[in-house]
């Protein structure tokens, strides 16, 4: 684990190394790990590997004064093992870059690490090493190295017109849990279910290895800045468009509460991020070997993909609109606040306007397409 030599650092390495570090017998993989200069890693024959990083930073990503340590631990592995998840590949190892205030390095540390450690196991993905440094916020990076079967990635980039458009579970979940988070004057209980995922959300990791397996998807992507800042990304991979049903958009169960904060429930499914579903299309012909949901996980088709490359919302009574830009952009200024992953005037006020400009979900009549397996 490449770090200075003050005694310091090093009491806070082998802390981290206690915590994480000596579970290495567990991985086939690294061959070497924490407590010399680099990590060694040994693929698998007939294996791709699989590398991404993310970060995750206090006053963007979390509040350190709102979000219980263990919830960040947990949460900035699991963020990272969505890319995995998204591409159908396995979780090996990972690297852990921490930049920490000396006064954060006892109780809240214990408790990150402990986190950190659940997710860890929960995913079958250990530390190989990392970096340490002192900073007046919290920043981390991690590292994660995974692995999919040669010529099995599931990139953005496949998708074809005709294609079905798939998503996992509920959007808008994680955002209405962050607005909870936000409204609380206190550090969040960790056990309340309306901030769960938000908090701890679960990589679809298991979900995007079995349709890599079945071959059943032709491009993918996790949703982890909104529906409506991800489709466009994958639609531009593949030089296509979409046609969506905006009645089939699966929202959040606990939409009475959403509407309590004054937010609508459609908009946080469109435009809120971190849900860390999967987005996926499908080929017509092998539509019929998706089930409606996977281990207990609904799988939503929500519309089609189209030749003609632009973004199309259609309403059940035939009335189309263009998809509305709202979701998560790091290089966005205008109404911006720390930590949120949607962009409107009134952000911690009962009486919230609704998170897309009404004027952008104005469109022409036109014919609504029926999606089927």
């Amino acid at each position: 684990m490449c770090l200075a030599k003050s005694v310091r650092e090093g009491e806070l390495i082998d802390r981290i190394d206690r915590a994480l570090g000596r579970r290495l017998h567990a991985s086939r993989e690294v061959t070497l790990g924490i407590g010399d200069d680099a990590a060694l890693f040994r693929p698998r024959a007939g294996y791709e590997l699989i590398l991404t990083c993310d970060w995750f930073l206090e006053g963007t990503h979390f509040l350190r004064d709102r979000h219980p340590p263990d919830s960040v631990g947990w949460k900035c592995l699991a963020r990272a093992l969505s890319d995995v998840a998204a591409m159908g590949g396995v979780p090996s190892c990972f690297l852990l870059s921490l930049a920490i205030p000396a006064f954060h390095t006892r109780r809240w540390l214990d408790e990150f690490l402990g986190g950190l450690r659940r997710a860890s196991r929960r995913f079958g993905c250990v530390l190989a090493g990392g970096d340490t440094t002192h900073r007046k916020e919290i920043l981390i990076n991690i590292a994660v190295v995974g692995e999919v079967r040669t010529g099995r990635a599931v990139p953005r980039s496949g998708a074809r017109p005709g294609d079905l458009l798939y998503v996992s579970g509920n959007l808008g979940e994680a955002e209405l849990g962050l607005r909870a988070v936000k409204r609380s004057h206190r550090p969040v209980n960790a056990k309340n279910p309306l901030t769960k995922k938000h908090l701890y959300p679960e990589p679809r990791l298991a979900l995007g290895q079995w349709l890599t397996d079945k071959r059943l998807a032709s491009a993918m992507m996790d949703l982890s800045d909104g529906l409506s800042s991800d489709l466009p990304r994958l639609c531009a991979a593949s030089g296509v468009g979409a046609r969506l049903e905006g009645e089939r958009i699966p929202q959040t169960r606990n939409s009475n509460v959403a509407r309590k904060f004054g937010l609508n429930p459609l908009e946080l499914a469109w435009h809120g991020g971190d849900d860390y579903e999967l987005l996926f299309t499908v080929p017509p012909q092998k539509a019929k070997s998706l089930p409606k949901s996977f281990q207990g996980l609904k799988l939503t088709p929500i519309g089609r993909i189209t030749r003609k490359a632009e973004l199309v919302v259609c309403s059940g009574h035939g009335r189309e609109r263009p998809l509305p830009a709202g979701g998560w952009d790091p290089f966005r200024k205008a109404r911006e606040l720390p930590g949120s992953k949607i962009l409107f005037a009134q952000e911690l006020t009962h009486n919230a306007a609704p998170l897309a400009d009404r004027h952008a979900m104005r469109g022409a009549r036109g014919a609504s397409m029926p999606l089927s397996q």
